[in-house]
């Protein structure tokens, strides 16, 4: 049975709902539905809690480095839960506790910055940083661990303590590393608990978090941004991308479809800052194409617990849908399939790794987020006007270029209107460098030292000194 941890202890409920299996697409566990009261107990155990752990930073590192080796003792544990309820191939299901250990690791080795900003006969003004207070984190179905973990640590380091929701779709290995936890960290200090959206809405609209942090998409977070609002919440926002990447003339097109449609299809497409829409010149459009489609061709999709799998299914029944619905959509208004086009024959959620072309803009899987394994390849005869049709959308999260020439190519990749540009590579996100969205791919940032002070609050302190 899994339960909640809620002050340090488990914490079961009468409600349930289920939790899905997309590798057969039948109910594989219950998980426990939080109550508004047990809501209400986390938030004030986290408010109490707040009060001791914020006092010793030193202890605050020493916590959160046993967190990370208990992480790695139990990554059997979790890596299993995660292929259970998200379908993930063992490989990738693996990479998360290991993503959480390095988070961990990063923020408990970083030191807070202090700034003197005056130091004279008058005064010594320095700029501090506190922490915030209780966080409400929500996060999102297709990395439930790491991107857990991408607000936990830092938020930990600041000195904040959280209340802490996974998605309904995949909370069971959420609720492992709850109670991992909780069997570490002083309790209260983070407090796991599950539920549906009516719970995400009652964390953002609390008396008590003074910060929200949320993953997901646009729509849910322009919701979380109004709620938050009411009495002036932080937040940070990292939401949906629509990632062009354009490859120049020179480009070394097998290279570049290697990488670009390993990324684009990495976690079964499932991640927000992969490549979601390929430009390709004109002149080298049926070479593109084709070298696209070999690679798809060649991926293995089938069961998660075979090494020889690539991609297992998509993770939820409503993506899985989506998915279907946007390629067929696209086939409708003419798109050419070169690979794949549809799902998998059997039972659950599998989905073939599709390329279409012969795609333009008006046609939803362009401009949409897809979230899958489906990409479209457009066409582009004048390099600006690939980079015009690349901003043209509400989406800013990522974007890269692909050249011979990295000079060239860099140029080219700071005119996107995104919050990350690479050049002859996609999604590379260490913890060491932030990330974050322009235009409606999100609010603020995650990550490196600007991601560890989206958890506090800047002060300054000034020390008047008496004249000599």
């Amino acid at each position: 049975m899994f339960s909640m941890t809620i002050d340090g202890k488990p914490a079961e409920t009468v409600a349930t709902f289920d939790v899905v299996n997309p590798t057969s697409g039948e109910v594989e566990e219950q998980a426990p539905e939080c109550t508004p009261d047990q809501l209400d107990v986390a938030m004030a155990s986290a408010q109490q809690a707040f009060a001791s752990w914020r006092k010793d930073a030193d202890a605050r590192r020493g916590a959160m480095e046993d967190l990370a080796k208990a992480i790695v003792a139990n990554a059997d544990e979790l890596t299993a839960a995660l292929v259970r309820e998200s379908g993930k191939p063992v490989a990738v299901a693996a990479a998360e506790p290991a993503i959480c250990a390095t988070w961990l690791g990063y923020y408990a080795g970083m030191d807070m910055p202090r700034e003197t900003l005056v130091d004279d006969d008058t005064a010594l003004i320095e700029l501090a940083h506190r922490p915030l207070g209780v966080v409400a984190a929500i996060t999102p179905w297709n990395f439930p661990l790491g991107l857990a973990m991408w607000k936990i640590a830092p938020a930990l380091r600041a000195g904040n303590t959280i209340v802490i929701k996974s998605s309904p779709f995949t909370p069971l290995a959420s609720l492992i590393m709850g109670r991992i936890m909780g069997e570490v960290l002083p309790p209260g200090v983070v407090n796991t608990i599950t539920g549906g959206d009516a719970l995400g809405a009652a964390m953002t609209s609390h008396r008590v978090p003074r910060k929200v942090s949320f993953t997901g998409s646009v729509a849910a977070g322009k919701k979380v941004a109004v709620s938050s609002a009411a009495d002036l919440k932080r937040v940070t926002l990292e939401l949906g991308g629509n990632d062009p990447a354009i490859l120049l003339e020179d480009a070394d097109v097998p290279d570049a479809a290697a990488k670009l449609l390993g990324t684009a299809f990495f976690n079964t497409g499932q991640a927000c800052a992969l490549p979601k829409r390929i430009f390709a010149p004109t002149a080298r459009y049926d070479e593109v194409v084709e070298a696209f489609a070999a690679v798809a061709n060649s991926l293995r999709v089938g069961d998660p617990y075979d090494e020889a799998t690539n991609l297992g299914p998509l993770s939820t029944k409503p993506q899985y849908e989506r998915v279907t619905e946007l390629v067929a959509d696209a086939i409708s208004h003419g798109a050419r399939v070169a690979a794949g086009g549809g799902p998998v024959d059997g039972p659950g959620f599998f989905f073939r790794p599709t390329v279409l072309a012969d795609v333009s803009e008006g046609i939803r899987i362009v401009d949409e987020e897809q979230f899958g394994p489906a990409l479209p390849i457009l066409r582009y005869d004048d390099i600006d006007d690939a980079v015009q049709r690349a901003n043209d959308t509400e989406y800013g999260l990522c974007g890269s270029v692909w050249s011979a020439d990295a000079d060239r190519a860099t140029d080219i990749a700071e005119r996107l209107e995104v919050g990350t540009t690479f050049i002859n590579t996609h999604a590379i996100l260490p913890p060491s460098v932030q990330f974050g969205g322009a235009k409606s791919s999100g609010l603020g940032v995650e990550n490196g030292l600007p991601g560890l002070l989206s958890f506090t609050e800047a002060q300054v302190v000034h020390r008047a000194r008496a004249p000599r």
